[in-house]
């Protein structure tokens, strides 16, 4: 019997330092877990930012908590779901992870409301995620392990770690959340969301341009 599907949440608070969220899981609709949550330990009622809605839903919570710890020591208590991100920045490793599942909906929020409009008036909120493109790996454009590449913003340089991880600084991450990371506050866009491919190069050359150089040849 399939399991039933369950829910992976980023939830603000007014009351929270600015980009502090709370990223947890809950087998009911969100807004009944965030009424929950009301209660006097925060001042405020919790707002829903984004869920992603899947059957693996316990599997990816403590995916998602792994890859924000593996960014730096973003979770304000260790065992505590609170996080210092920015939302669109954990709305952007909900993606990333929604690209490997094959049941994933993601759907995102204002005023607790669903922004995401309905499809020909049905309940279903959201569409799969599907991306045009699968994502990014240093093999599709044939980058080894230990290649040194430029973090274009800064000039930073970090090294291929894996086929889809860098290396910078004794860490490793992969491409986007390091973007949303290490991104100056001046560059900065107002999503918060980044192609990672599209900000670093090797030997001078934008890795998503030499993927799409690559694709074409191969047409």
């Amino acid at each position: 019997m399939a399991k039933e599907p369950g829910y992976v949440y980023v939830l603000t608070n007014p009351s929270f330092r600015e980009d502090w969220v709370k990223i947890g899981k809950s087998a009911r609709p969100v807004d009944i877990r965030s009424k929950e949550l009301d209660n006097t330990a925060v001042p405020l009622p919790f707002e829903i930012y984004a869920t992603l809605k899947t059957e693996k839903y316990d599997i990816v919570e403590k995916k998602i908590h792994k890859a924000i710890d593996r960014l730096t020591d973003l979770r304000i208590r260790q065992n505590r779901e609170f996080f210092n991100i920015k939302p669109e920045l954990a709305l952007e490793i909900f993606k990333d992870e929604a690209t490997i599942l094959d049941d994933a909906v993601i759907t995102i929020y204002e005023n607790n409301q669903p922004i995401v409009p309905k499809v020909h008036d049905t309940p279903q909120l959201a569409k799969p995620v599907a991306p045009h493109r699968p994502r990014f790996k240093f093999s599709m454009v044939s980058i080894q392990i230990g290649a040194e590449l430029t973090f274009v913003p800064t000039g930073v340089k970090v090294k291929v770690a894996s086929d889809d991880q860098i290396e910078y600084e004794g860490r490793i991450f992969k491409l986007s959340p390091f973007v949303g990371t290490f991104m100056p506050v001046e560059k900065r866009n107002t999503s918060g969301a980044y192609q990672g491919a599209k900000y670093f190069t090797y030997k001078g050359e934008i890795l998503d341009d030499i993927r799409s150089r690559i694709e074409s040849n191969n047409l």
